[in-house]
């Protein structure tokens, strides 16, 4: 009798634990704010993801000076154009003596007015492209010391004092094909054209142009 009724409370709690054990219990769902506050007490803001940045030389903007390019490469990797431009050798560069019918002298380019700032002051060879070069110079000084000419414009700014001034072009050649040929641009400080000529000149010879500032 005894092990009937042991055998009957066995059967009885092993139904009420399997029951219970059947059952899912709910576990209560814990939500947190997006932005979470660190130890200092500043707010933790973005993603959870860490993405670490893939450009790690910044572009460098100067919006101080409006003349300041933009720089997407170090300027290590840039280099000038026509900086590897090589002459045949076997093709004789011309100068032409002075008093000669082949001799292009000194040229007046003008007079323009300009009351910026600075201005921006570009030349090409448009003509042949044979190796011509130039010599800038503002009020006696030199800006650019050598500027080959090749078929696209390149230059310099030059800053404007209140007066004249007076920038010369200075032919150091005459490339393979006399004379040193090139067309000239000259823009304000706003980037509008002012002013643009050409010149034929022998080596040596100059020209010149003068912009006054009220």
């Amino acid at each position: 009798m005894k092990t009937t009724i042991i055998f009957i409370l066995f059967v009885l709690l092993s139904f009420t634990g399997w029951s219970q054990g059947d059952v899912p219990t709910s576990k209560p769902l814990k939500i947190e704010v997006a932005n979470k506050v660190d130890e200092s007490g500043k707010k933790e803001t973005g993603t959870a993801l860490k993405i670490p940045s893939v450009i790690k030389e910044q572009p460098e903007i100067n919006m101080k000076d409006s003349r300041a390019p933009v720089k997407m490469l170090p300027d290590k990797k840039l280099v000038q154009a026509g900086h590897n431009m090589k002459i045949d050798p076997k093709i004789k560069t011309r100068n032409a003596k002075e008093g000669s019918k082949d001799f292009f002298p000194n040229q007046n380019l003008g007079e323009i007015k300009s009351n910026g700032k600075f201005v921006g002051v570009v030349c090409r060879d448009h003509e042949y492209v044979d190796g011509d070069r130039v010599k800038i110079f503002l009020n006696n000084e030199v800006a650019d010391p050598n500027i080959l000419l090749t078929g696209a414009f390149k230059g310099v700014n030059l800053d404007l004092k209140k007066g004249f001034n007076q920038i010369d072009f200075v032919a150091l050649n005459e490339g393979s094909s006399s004379p040193n040929t090139a067309q000239i641009d000259v823009y304000d400080d706003q980037g509008q054209l002012i002013y643009s000529n050409k010149w034929l000149l022998s080596t040596g010879s100059k020209a010149t142009l003068v912009i006054t500032k009220e």
